[in-house]
């Protein structure tokens, strides 16, 4: 089952506030498909338009070879764990 609509409705609404960093932890997230980058992509447009600093934490080796097979680790800011994303 996909958990990208949740996320996505949770993502915007942490959004609205307009926060100046946004920290997505994704330490439980075993598999990630193309809805859940295409979740992460639009949130960091979403960021970027409202000067967010959006990080991006803990993957595990699955998905963090699925950013770099997509090249998308050159557009997120990306970090090992969440003591790092929170002095980033």
């Amino acid at each position: 089952m996909s958990r990208s609509p949740a996320l996505r409705n949770s993502l915007r609404s942490v959004q609205g506030d307009k926060p100046v960093t946004l920290i997505v932890n994704l330490a439980s997230v075993e598999y990630m498909d193309s809805s859940g980058l295409a979740t992460l992509v639009e949130a960091m447009k979403n960021a970027k338009s409202n000067s967010t600093k959006l990080v991006l934490c803990a993957m595990n080796q699955k998905v963090k070879a699925l950013f770099e097979i997509a090249r998308l680790h050159h557009y997120f800011n990306i970090v090992a764990s969440l003591d790092d994303a929170i002095g980033a």
